[in-house]
């Protein structure tokens, strides 16, 4: 199973106010959908952070994403060792195929892969 970057996702009402906070810190502005935006880091561009009030394609807000090589795989695997899917796999018109996943501590984990 390989990683290709891990993203915390904060949940956010302004996010203009993250924007500019983040902004401080280094961060530029590297996805928008209005709903879900993510700022990344312009020397390592694996290190981001996303903000939303809540995930407009999905019945739960996750608490992280994993972006991974083989989305349909790390599928197979959870369901398979009986973790909890909470959002089935699918494509999202946003150019991801990805599904939740329930971790032992109750987070949500949006495992995603572009397509």
């Amino acid at each position: 199973m390989a990683v290709r970057r891990v993203v915390p996702n904060v949940r956010s009402s302004d996010a203009q106010e993250s924007r500019e906070f983040y902004g401080l810190l280094g961060f530029e502005e590297v996805m928008n959908h209005g709903w879900i935006m993510t700022m990344g880091s312009p020397s390592s561009p694996t290190a981001q952070v996303s903000f939303m009030a809540a995930d407009k394609t999905a019945p739960v807000t996750p608490d992280l994403s994993v972006e991974v090589e083989d989305v349909d795989a790390a599928y197979a695997v959870m369901r398979d060792n009986g973790a909890e899917i909470v959002h089935p796999l699918q494509d999202e018109e946003w150019g991801v195929r990805r599904f939740f996943v329930r971790d032992p501590n109750g987070q949500v984990v949006n495992v995603l892969g572009h397509r």
